[in-house]
């Protein structure tokens, strides 16, 4: 794990948790990100959790208040419904309100799968719901800035989209590895992603990792 431990030393780690959400409100918010700036997508949740103190209340709600509350996310017309039917989903399958902190009681497998056979929600929503919520279960998210560096290193294949990467990429980790480790290796990967491994112009004369890169082996020699 040299990559890993050069990312970390070069950006910070450990990194504190940027959330304290019980599960439901993670799913939600995490729901609200897609496709959206992370400012926006705040912006949104916190419009909602104003307007409505309770999930059972946005469940119930009139999809139009729904989605007024949520308005400076993308697509509001498209999430205010999936919001409320997933939310539906979970009350109908817990029996009621539900802040999903049963999920604790599985493994990581299992619970991904349990939130993965919800409609609308990926890996990538799954893996965000469990780490960053105050669950801490050590599931890895790969979002673009991951996925992008992670192609360049050579850990996954260059037609390996970011769903299949989840699964892949994980295998790769340390199976003892704790989520606090998970995290500071996702966060790690993205930060490279924004500060150094640019989509376009990466910068790879200062990378950290480029005696490791064959990507950037390949453009320095141009």
């Amino acid at each position: 794990m040299l990559v890993h431990a050069r990312l970390c030393a070069e950006y910070g780690a450990p990194f504190p948790f940027f959330s304290t959400k019980d599960p439901l409100s993670e799913l939600i918010s995490a729901l609200l990100s897609h496709r959206t700036r992370n400012q926006d997508s705040h912006r949104a949740y916190q419009q909602l959790v104003a307007r409505f103190p309770t999930w059972e209340l946005v469940r119930d709600a009139p999809t139009e208040d729904v989605q007024a509350a949520i308005s400076p996310c993308t697509w509001p017309e498209q999430k205010a419904p999936r919001i409320q039917a997933v939310l539906r989903e979970i009350s109908e399958r817990c029996g009621g309100p539900c802040d999903l902190a049963f999920l604790a009681d599985k493994s990581v497998k299992e619970a991904r799968a349990w939130l993965e056979s919800i409609s609308g929600v990926g890996p990538k929503t799954s893996a965000a719901v469990l780490l960053f919520s105050k669950l801490r279960i050590a599931a890895m998210p790969v979002d673009s800035h991951h996925h992008r560096v992670a192609q360049r290193l050579g850990l996954i294949g260059p037609k390996v989209g970011e769903g299949a990467a989840h699964a892949l990429l994980e295998a790769l980790l340390p199976p003892d590895w704790d989520a606090q480790q998970v995290y500071d290796h996702h966060e790690a990967f993205m930060y490279h992603g924004q500060k150094c491994c640019y989509f376009h112009t990466p910068a790879c004369g200062r990378c950290v990792v480029l005696d490791q890169c064959p990507f950037g082996q390949e453009r320095v020699k141009q």
